[in-house]
């Protein structure tokens, strides 16, 4: 399949079996749009929570924080969409609550006939995967249109909650404290831990540590780089400070993570 086409995934598959990846609050390279079909549960996104339900269609630009929890007996599934890919989606993040009878089915024909064609691996899958792609696009251009799906003007708790979690997003891997993203904002810590809590549901603090856990899972469990040069990069002072964080936060030690993230693929 080529890296220019969109692809169709369940959540599982999208999480690789490991829920961190979608429960922490990171960001992604590409487009997603995550389609729940079953469950309730809770979304991080553009800076606020938000409840998540059946029949969603959140739609996640690249480099946008968020995070997910269905919950165990929530599923739904994305499509994946590269970065610079010649389809017209939503530039800011979206969730529509897809409520109209005729509109849930149109969209799951649309992603059945993606799945199908996927599945079948034909001559010319990747340019009938961009055709799929392009009507999905059409789809959710037409539900942005309507009325009900019009976003109300955030607040400004939520306003300086989303302008805290893009600047996660651009300088995570730098050593920069929550209270230095604060200063860059022109707001005190304390303001910013209490615009946060009330948009969220979690402090600043507790924001930035997620993004720098998830990407610490994340090259721990995907690539060999050494656990010392990760600390590094990540801006720990020293590879036992690192140590600590990770078995704080997940009680395990990297070495422990790394072998059973091993384990999980071998299973697969």
């Amino acid at each position: 399949m080529s890296h220019d086409s969109p692809k169709i995934m369940t959540l599982p598959q999208l999480s690789a079996g490991q829920d961190w990846r979608l429960t922490l609050a990171h960001d992604r390279p590409d487009y997603l749009l995550i389609w729940t079909t079953r469950g309730q549960g809770r979304l991080l996104l553009d800076g606020q929570r938000r409840g998540v339900g059946t029949h969603n269609l959140i739609v996640i630009p690249p480099r946008q924080l968020f995070a997910l929890d269905l919950g165990r007996q929530g599923f739904g599934q994305a499509v994946v969409v590269p970065d610079g890919a010649a389809l017209t989606l939503p530039q800011r993040p979206v969730q529509l609550r897809i409520r109209e009878a005729g509109a849930i089915s149109e969209f799951m024909a649309l992603m059945e006939g993606a799945t199908r064609e996927q599945q079948g691996r034909r001559p010319l899958m990747d340019q009938a995967l961009t055709a799929h792609g392009a009507l999905i696009a059409v789809w959710l251009q037409r539900q942005l249109a309507m009325e009900e799906h019009i976003q109300p003007r955030p607040n400004a708790a939520i306003r300086l909650s989303a302008a805290y979690m893009r600047r996660i997003t651009a300088h995570f891997h730098a050593p920069l404290t929550m209270a230095d993203h604060a200063a860059a904002l022109s707001v005190t810590p304390t303001h910013l831990t209490r615009a946060c809590k009330a948009a969220t549901g979690k402090t600043a603090a507790d924001l930035l540590t997620e993004r720098i856990l998830y990407e610490a899972r994340d090259l721990l469990t995907r690539t060999t780089v050494p656990a010392q040069d990760i600390a590094r990069s990540l801006g720990f002072g020293s590879a036992a400070y690192f140590t600590r964080f990770m078995q704080h936060h997940t009680q395990a030690t990297p070495s422990a993570l790394r072998k059973a993230a091993a384990r999980i693929r071998d299973a697969a």
